[in-house]
């Protein structure tokens, strides 16, 4: 594994979790993506190794590093399977990273420390039918009664949201209006509320091991303390999450592209043409030699936008141009890597396959990537 300028810690850490990437997750990827089942003990095993509490202080449980050392864990982690490392990365960005900056300390006491040590998940409501990145679009409702919050509506494509050890989900609801805006406002709804419907798992194109369902809200009440963050800042702090979620997703990209590379390289050095091993054809060469170009720079683009998260510095564009890269160097990869294998890259088993379905996903989620394109865009004055 190259250095690009980490510390000790951190190849410490990428190694390690390179290995049980290899060891643990790698020999069931294909089974589980198979019968569309999350593994829960790989996700206990993750909680034991501290993953899920990487980037949070060790006060409230956590490890005591940053966002950089969570986006290594995913990165090493997606080489082998996006499932399980969309569900770590969604488990702390969208799960509890959400309650930890804007959480009462009485919020943080009671769900940050199943959250951090993987013995619970929870997903964030935000997508609907008719709002994804406008999330001013949102339609669900919630309204103040006898001390309450009584929530309606739907959410869609909802990560970690109904496993058997999905605590909660955070909602973004519209609240009540601000100079003829929707005030939106996100509340936490523990699971097994009345009236909150988590609707049969989706059947996906990619990402299968990973639990994903739609959501419905039916009078579901909560107490009023079940606000996160102050009432009417619920779209910004989605955005803050979302800029941070977008440097992950990066490093799950980027993960994904070097597996798709060291796969390609491996069988282009046992597969044998007209008796020569496939790696001597110079077009190969070229093909794989591109392939490490991408990763190279998805790999560049989200460190930088990554240490200067975990610095406090501006990040906004930088994230979304990591997204863009990785996210593209993902699907050519796959794409790249699946024509090497030929035939066999049409088949589930092989590990590529399984790339070339998952990785569409990473040009969509988080903003698709004509939203970084805007984002990119505004910051150089020009939307």
């Amino acid at each position: 594994m190259e250095n690009y300028s980490l510390n000790e810690e951190e190849l410490q850490l990428a190694e390690m979790v390179r290995e049980f990437a290899d060891e643990v997750v790698a020999p069931i990827s294909y089974e589980a993506d198979r019968t569309h089942t999350l593994p829960l003990d790989i996700v206990a095993q993750m909680g034991d190794m501290g993953l899920f509490g990487l980037p949070f202080p060790e006060e409230v449980g956590g490890q005591g590093g940053d966002y950089f050392a969570l986006c290594l864990a995913i990165e090493a982690i997606a080489r082998v399977d996006q499932s399980i490392a969309i569900t770590l990365e969604a488990g702390v960005s969208l799960g509890a990273m959400p309650i930890f900056r804007f959480g009462t300390d009485a919020q943080k006491a009671e769900l940050l420390p199943d959250l951090l040590a993987g013995r619970a998940l929870a997903g964030f409501g935000l997508t609907e039918p008719e709002a994804g990145s406008d999330a001013g679009a949102t339609r669900t409702t919630a309204r103040l009664e006898n001390g309450e919050w009584v929530i309606n509506g739907s959410k869609q494509f909802i990560t970690n949201s109904g496993t058997d050890i999905t605590k909660f989900v955070t909602v973004t609801a519209v609240t009540g209006e601000n100079n003829g805006r929707k005030e939106l406002s996100t509340i936490i709804v523990p699971s097994g509320t009345p009236g909150f419907t988590v609707e049969p798992a989706y059947d996906k194109v990619g990402w299968n091991a990973s639990d994903t369902h739609a959501l419905t809200f039916n009078d579901v009440r909560v107490p009023e303390a079940n606000l996160l963050g102050e009432r009417g800042r619920g779209f910004a702090n989605f955005l803050h999450t979302l800029d941070e979620g977008r440097i992950a997703v990066a490093a799950l990209a980027t993960g994904a592209a070097e597996g798709c590379l060291e796969q390609a390289i491996d069988y282009a050095g046992k597969r044998h043409v007209f008796g020569e091993p496939l790696k001597t054809r110079q077009h190969i060469q070229f093909m794989i030699a591109r392939m490490q170009l991408r990763v190279h720079n998805a790999k560049l683009s989200w460190h930088h936008a990554a240490r200067l998260c975990a610095e406090g510095k501006p990040f906004k564009t930088e994230a979304a141009i990591a997204k863009l890269t990785a996210s593209d160097a993902a699907m050519d990869n796959a794409r790249d890597a699946t024509q090497i294998f030929g035939g066999n890259g049409f088949m589930n088993e092989f590990p590529v396959a399984r790339h070339y379905r998952d990785s569409k996903i990473l040009e969509i989620g988080e903003g698709t990537n004509e939203v970084q394109l805007l984002v990119i865009a505004r910051s150089l004055g020009l939307a």
